[in-house]
């Protein structure tokens, strides 16, 4: 028990683990944890505890890598702590503590902007997924304070600040633990199923539905080697076939927006890339072109945004085949999620080549070069996919669309009007 002001203060209960990791006597504490695992929890916990011992005029911050992230704990403390707070700000995202002290809730997004001000303890929030400047930035309001901080979140690649930091914190209690001022723990899935957190069932299902390396990072705490590839590298090259000359038994199409392009990919009977198409065009080639390809075989197109009016002239003439699919954040995890799976169990495949480079536009060669540039990054709400800054995800998206088509029939005659079959278009670059 702690006494603060007029009223005496209990911990609320942890788990053992959960405890270790956030209170101990290091300045810096480096909490590698799963999804839903109790960091946050736990750091609400040590951030009212600093604060309740603070005083007035004394500051107490959780950074956060949004200003949403950052009101979602604010609301949570405020619903966690019932005792010891005297005044809520919404606004501000202030906690005045009855010490007098006050813990502000702040985004990472503008790292210039958390310069100045003398704090006395701090929570980085999502470090994998704040930036790098954000830290520097808290760093130097805890110099003249000398202030303790708590680094949490969850893994996210090998190639961020957060991830050399807690290498630099497992090392030195390793090498030295009496010396060092840092303090470096792991909290996982499995730990939390067994202090009754988490459910061993939900855990199980997120491990047969979601791709092996966004499992391993969400409820592992093991970094992918591919930085953020949600297919993984070794899998995508596992995945290399010659282009099929059987006929497409669905399509899956991307509509160009922007400076993107059109692109349609047909799959076999066997789950083998058969035909690759890809083009800059004005609509109305492009509406001609897609139903000169895809015949009278099924087709996904992606009818978000401006495709939706695309759409609608290939259903005129196409009614029987032609289906849309419109990209939601929910949509896009679930689309690619699903890829990655066929992927890593090698049931989907496409021509590829070590040197992925100089390639032509309309080159099969392009969808293994997209599938290792797409990337992922957690949200509060899920995984986000995404091409990496600069790069297209075309292919990858029309591979997803055709691989949905292909496991998931739209009709109850699909079957029967799949038949139809067109022979296959050998368009192999270089060969």
């Amino acid at each position: 028990m702690t006494n603060a002001s007029e009223f005496v203060y209990e911990r609320p209960t942890l788990y053992p683990k959960q405890e270790a990791a956030i209170f101990h006597d290091k300045r810096w504490g480096l909490i590698e944890a799963s999804t839903k695992a109790g960091k946050t929890v736990a750091c609400i916990v040590w951030i009212t505890e600093q604060a309740l011992q603070g005083k007035l005029g004394y500051n107490y911050w959780w950074v956060a890598p949004s200003y949403n992230q950052a009101k979602i704990a604010y609301t949570r403390l405020c619903q966690t702590i019932t005792g010891g707070i005297i005044h809520k700000n919404e606004t501000d995202l202030t906690v005045t503590m009855s010490s007098g002290a006050v813990i502000w809730f702040k985004s990472g997004e503008l790292p210039d902007k958390l310069y100045g001000e003398d704090v006395y303890a701090a929570i980085i929030d999502e470090a994998s997924r704040v930036r790098e400047a954000a830290w520097h930035a808290l760093r130097s309001t805890l110099t003249a304070t000398r202030g303790p901080a708590r680094i949490i979140g969850n893994v996210k690649g090998r190639k961020n600040w957060f991830f050399a930091m807690a290498r630099t914190a497992e090392r030195e209690m390793q090498e030295y633990p009496n010396e060092t001022n840092m303090h470096y723990a792991k909290i996982v899935a499995r730990d939390a199923i067994a202090a009754g957190v988490l459910d061993a069932a939900e855990v199980e299902d997120a491990r047969r539905h979601l791709p092996e390396q966004v499992f391993k990072e969400l409820y592992e705490a093991e970094a992918a080697d591919d930085g953020g590839n949600p297919f993984g590298e070794s899998h995508i090259r596992n995945c290399y076939m010659p282009l099929s000359l059987g006929p497409a038994v669905c399509w899956g199409w991307d509509v160009a927006k922007s400076n993107d392009w059109t692109v349609g990919i047909g799959l076999d009977k066997h789950g083998r890339c058969c035909e690759f198409h890809r083009w800059h065009a004005p609509w109305r080639e492009t509406i001609k072109r897609i139903l000169s390809i895809s015949g009278k075989v099924p087709s996904l197109v992606d009818s978000t945004g401006v495709g939706d009016a695309l759409l609608e002239f290939l259903q005129l003439e196409a009614p029987e085949t032609m289906r849309g699919f419109k990209f939601t954040s929910v949509s896009k995890q679930q689309l690619m999620e699903a890829l990655a799976i066929a992927i890593q169990s090698q049931e989907i495949a496409y021509p590829g080549i070590d040197q992925l480079y100089n390639l032509p536009p309309n080159s099969p060669y392009n969808i293994p070069k997209e599938l290792y540039s797409f990337e992922y990054e957690y949200t509060r709400t899920g995984v986000r996919y995404a091409a990496a800054q600069g790069e297209h995800d075309d292919c990858v998206c029309a591979l997803a669309l055709a691989w949905k088509l292909y496991r998931k029939p739209t009709e109850p005659n699909w079957m029967q009007t799949a038949k139809t079959w067109r022979p296959g278009v050998l368009n192999i670059f270089g060969r």
